[in-house]
């Protein structure tokens, strides 16, 4: 069935809100996680437990300081390509704000579009940045699934397709009909000229030889009659 609006598989953070009204969202694609060193190879010695408290008190403050240079936007909606983890979630959650993490690549690209606003990594100039907007936010339940919906869009043609089936055997036979009729469409739409079905194109062809054929004297008009003919035989074969 067809559904106004975009809806995400993916699910709100704990402890925050299922349901949000005229939202202001930050679509972005950065870490929010505070206990791991991304440099491969990298080792921090200590010789003491409160040493590696002061390491962890010290990732904590800089996480913290990012959750509030991103709550500086004005926002009631974060929404990540990468993992939130427990720390950035439960400062969203007592600001109040919505987050929703680890949302893919294709689908964060698509609903920044629907909703008319960027993806950001850095979060230095909020004047700089475009948020999203949207009427609606609220968890739904398509059949044993919880999904994310997201209502009265910046986009307002947006819309999702949603495929119901038996099994995934035909649920994937499904999305393969409908990715080929979608490219059919925007082919249409990119470049509006048509060509005929039925065998027309060859018989135009056809029809070309033939006029050449007849104004060609000798034995090369017979060659070319002949492969009119072939042309006038390939729709039927």
């Amino acid at each position: 069935f067809l559904d106004e609006g975009y809806i995400l598989d993916k699910k709100i953070g704990v402890g925050q809100p299922k349901r949000l009204e005229n939202a202001k969202i930050l679509v972005a694609n950065t870490a929010m996680d505070t206990d791991k060193i991304k440099i491969y190879g990298a080792r921090v010695k200590v010789d003491s437990m409160a040493k590696v408290a002061d390491i962890e008190a010290a990732e904590k403050a800089k996480m913290r300081e990012k959750c509030e240079k991103i709550l500086a936007h004005g926002i009631n909606c974060f929404i990540n390509r990468q993992l939130i983890y427990n720390y950035p979630e439960e400062i969203f959650a007592d600001a109040g704000v919505m987050a929703i993490e680890h949302a893919d690549f294709d689908g964060i690209e698509n609903l920044a579009l629907v909703l008319g606003g960027d993806i950001v990594s850095t979060f230095d100039d909020p004047t700089g940045v475009k948020l999203g907007s949207c009427k609606l936010i609220e968890e739904i339940m398509i059949g044993e699934d919880r999904l994310i919906h997201f209502s009265g869009v910046e986009l307002g043609e947006a819309c999702t397709i949603v495929l119901r089936g038996a099994s995934t055997h035909i649920l994937d036979e499904a999305e393969r009909s409908l990715h080929d009729a979608l490219c059919v469409l925007q082919a249409a739409v990119k470049d509006s000229r048509v060509i005929f079905g039925g065998g027309f194109p060859e018989m135009r062809m056809s029809k070309a030889v033939d006029a050449l054929a007849s104004k060609t004297p000798g034995k090369k008009s017979i060659a070319m009659e002949a492969f009119a003919r072939a042309l006038r035989a390939l729709p039927a074969t």
